[in-house]
């Protein structure tokens, strides 16, 4: 197989078990793989990343943006394609990306691409609600684009025109119901922590009504009800993850010793 010239940049912890599909998936076509492995690892994801060619570095975890642009700043090749250690490149999402570099080598036109990012959930590939189709810009060329956002939702930040791919990249996310709440308790902290920073506060009206609003927009006017009982799952846990970002908010900024009132009484 033609090596296209992409580097595929990831950055992975502990992930011996989950790293291996997402690199056979492009081993086969792109010119690099470069890997940000965190120091501490030691479960043997760096044998696995090396088995595949890849250039692994050991670095102290810096949170996932400036990971990334570590990963990033390595590259030597035309283009970049950001990939996580629980995603995988499909073949038709992989003949896309082809078809798309050579459009672009022959008549440039974009600096970019997004894709539709599906994941697989308790045994079935969910593809409505807010889960889908989750767009990702994840090709790019090389000095137009770096990762921005917060942690840990990063996203890539472009300078020009970007285009649009039809195919899936799957993703691997989300083993087990257990697992999901798991992330979003971490995640709850993250949003905590940034709420903190910029001084924002939440009402108690935001602490009603966003929770009820992501339930009924993820499972009715998304038709997150056509994804059978885990479309469910998911708009309950949206939901529930709403609220407790919210609430931990509240939380946070209400928190601290408070004078005991005095009895009524006295």
């Amino acid at each position: 197989m033609t090596k296209l010239p992409v580097s595929v940049c990831m950055i992975s912890g502990a992930e011996a078990t989950r790293i291996r599909r997402a690199l056979e998936s492009v081993a086969a076509w792109a010119s690099e793989v470069i890997v940000v492995l965190n120091e501490e690892v030691c479960d043997g994801t760096d044998g696995v990343a090396a088995e595949f060619g890849a250039r692994v570095f050991r670095e102290p975890w810096k949170g996932h943006v400036a990971q990334k642009n570590s990963a990033l700043d390595k590259a030597t090749q035309p283009w970049i394609l950001g990939l996580d250690a629980d995603e995988v490149v499909s073949p038709e999402l992989r003949q896309e990306i082809h078809e798309a570099i050579e459009r672009e080598t022959n008549a440039p036109g974009h600096v970019a691409y997004s894709f539709p990012r599906c994941t697989q959930f308790c045994g079935r590939w969910i593809r409505h609600g807010d889960w889908y189709p989750d767009r990702k810009v994840r090709l790019w060329r090389r000095g137009q684009g770096r990762w921005g956002g917060i942690d840990p939702h990063d996203k890539a930040i472009v300078s020009g025109r970007v285009g649009r791919l039809h195919a899936d990249l799957l993703h691997y996310s989300m083993e087990s119901l257990d697992h999901c709440v798991r992330k979003q308790l971490a995640y709850s902290e993250d949003f905590v922590r940034d709420a903190r920073r910029r001084g924002r506060g939440i009402s108690l009206a935001e602490l009603w009504i966003r929770p009820l609003w992501r339930f009924v927009r993820a499972y009715f006017l998304r038709l997150g009800l056509l994804d059978g009982w885990q479309g469910y799952s998911i708009a309950w846990l949206t939901a529930f993850h709403t609220f407790l970002r919210y609430a931990k908010v509240r939380e946070s900024t209400e928190a601290g010793p408070k004078p005991c009132p005095e009895h009524p009484g006295r």
